[in-house]
């Protein structure tokens, strides 16, 4: 295909040689003068492991060149690939200037042009960012409508520098957000044969995941760095430790826990990682990633709450309590402490959980709920049925298949809650009555 790249910074040239390398026709378009020079002259603008070769033979076989002139490369091309900076602003926010200036640009440069052409946003932006601010953009100064006169797409990048052109012809994965299939098709043929799994979804999920990316990469860098400084100040090997936390393919290192759900509790979670944070605290190890972890999963059960008390309603159902399915484990469920909170704001409260029942606790698991919940006695209710009569808002926090049978569709029992991401979440959010607390 003929390829316009707009924006020759890592991602842009990357990209736009490998592209190249890949038999397309490609232009390289910047309006920083030297760039364009130094790629007309077969010479990387950045420096990049293996990009120098590159360059230098793509521009050598005339698979690409590059220019100032958005319009000439427009004009030419058939994919216009978006590449510009994202950069923060002052107070954090995503500056979208430049993907603002290019969009107009383009769009005017086919207003001139005519005929079909597909616009691919490779820049990291925010969800929205597409649809609600460059699109109607790219519409204004083409005069036509995105999807029917023109392609739209966001493609995110996932290169390492360093490593990037490595990545860009061994991908983790491809993302294709598409506002039309004919876009999507597309995208898909300017990458046809490389690895990796390809996705097409919708532009605002395209947008998300490479922010879901980069903060967990974060993430997992401040954790790492977090937790070998609590080990070293308590004279242990976190490199060691970490060995042996990687090897475990089952659990850490997995989708284990990566899916939105209801908060985390139980008798090892909450407790271990009080005890991390106070021992970190009493070697004076700051540890604000750990130390906020607790709080976080405070604030995700408290939107629960929140969800009931938007509906307006008093009488309440929750089925489930225990602090995972299949058990009568109620030390520091998250759905013990759910009921304490709603009981506590008045409200008329019934729950079921088939596995639960005050004769059989035990121990500490008795005490635990005598002293969180002494009023379960008489919240409790034999049957799936009681709860559901009972109930105008019905809190779901168990995937218990009695349960999951009886819950009505359509939007005509009562308000649907759902903390568990139900099997069949996505058909019931085009119901009235449904609401799924992080999706």
């Amino acid at each position: 295909m003929r390829v316009s790249v707009l924006g020759l910074g890592y991602v842009g040239c990357v990209s736009a040689a490998c592209l190249a390398r890949m038999g397309h026709d490609v232009i390289g378009v910047d309006v920083n003068q030297v760039k364009v020079d130094l790629v007309a002259d077969g010479r990387a603008p950045v420096v990049e492991e293996g990009i120098g070769e590159l360059v230098a033979e793509v521009v050598r076989s005339g698979a690409l060149r590059a220019t100032a002139d958005v319009r000439e490369a427009v004009r030419e091309s058939e994919v216009s690939l978006v590449c510009v900076g994202t950069p923060s602003e002052p107070n954090g926010s995503l500056c979208t200037t430049y993907l603002e200036r290019v969009t107009e640009e383009i769009g005017a440069a086919l207003a001139e042009r005519g005929g079909r052409h597909t616009v691919v946003f490779r820049s990291t932006m925010l969800p929205g960012t597409c649809l609600n601010l460059l699109v109607p953009l790219l519409e204004k100064h083409l005069g036509g409508t995105a999807g029917v006169d023109v392609g739209v797409a966001v493609n995110p990048e996932f290169l390492r520098e360093g490593t990037s052109v490595r990545d860009f012809f061994d991908p983790p994965k491809t993302v294709i957000g598409e506002l039309d299939p004919a876009a999507g098709d597309v995208v898909a043929a300017l990458y046809d044969g490389l690895p990796g799994e390809v996705f097409r979804v919708p532009v605002p999920t395209a947008e998300a995941i490479k922010y879901a990316d980069n903060a967990f990469h974060g993430l997992k860098i401040g954790f790492a760095n977090e937790f070998g400084a609590v080990c070293q100040a308590l004279g242990v090997d976190s490199h060691q430790v970490m060995d042996v936390f990687l090897a475990d393919r089952k659990l850490n290192i997995s989708p284990a826990y990566l899916r939105p759900g209801f908060a985390f509790g139980g008798s090892c979670l909450p407790k271990d990682l009080r005890s991390l944070v106070h021992a970190a605290r009493r070697a004076d190890v700051s540890v604000p990633i750990l130390a906020h972890v607790l709080p976080s999963n405070a604030d995700h059960l408290q939107r629960a709450v929140e969800l009931v008390e938007r509906t307006g309603r008093r009488r309440v159902g929750l089925f489930g309590l225990s602090f995972k399915p299949g058990t009568d484990d109620l030390r520091e469920s998250p759905l013990v402490e759910l009921a304490e909170r709603l009981f506590g704001k008045g409200y008329d409260l019934r729950i079921h959980d088939a596995n639960v029942s005050l004769s059989r606790l035990l121990g500490a698991n008795r005490e635990y709920v005598e002293n969180r919940l002494p009023h379960l006695a008489q919240l409790l209710a034999d049957s799936v049925e009681e709860v559901l009569d009972h109930a105008e808002v019905c809190l779901v926090g168990t995937r218990d298949p009695a349960v999951l049978s009886a819950l009505p569709r359509g939007g005509g029992g009562p308000v649907i809650v759902d903390l568990v991401h139900l099997p069949d979440a996505e058909a019931r959010r085009a119901e009235p009555g449904y609401m799924g607390l992080a999706w």
